[in-house]
């Protein structure tokens, strides 16, 4: 199968969002979502003692990655806009595998 072609709009996207500095901090989710620092760590694809660490002061703490502050601001756009987005658009965006292989 070969791949489709991008067309330009396509790849105004993609530049679009190679440039986008898109991030939030652990803190300011923390306070605008009710959240635990488990939920942080499922959503960042990180251990809890990782995210423990964001939240520490001193030579403990540990500073979060841009993927940890992207995953955070793209999950904050979601909660926020979850009612816009169509059930058909969020099932593609977010397809979970069942055990037996199925979506």
């Amino acid at each position: 199968m070969n791949p489709r072609p991008l067309s330009p709009r396509e790849q105004h996207l993609i530049e679009r969002y190679s440039y986008c500095q898109l991030g939030m901090t652990p803190q300011r989710f923390y306070a605008k979502w009710q959240v635990s620092q488990e939920d942080m760590a499922a959503i960042c694809s990180r251990s809890v003692s990782t995210v423990r660490g964001w939240f520490r002061k001193g030579r403990s703490y540990r500073r979060p990655t841009p993927v940890d502050l992207r995953h955070l601001a793209l999950m904050d756009f979601l909660l926020d806009n979850f009612d816009q987005i169509p059930a058909d658009l969020r099932e593609a965006l977010c397809a979970t595998e069942h055990k037996d292989g199925h979506t």
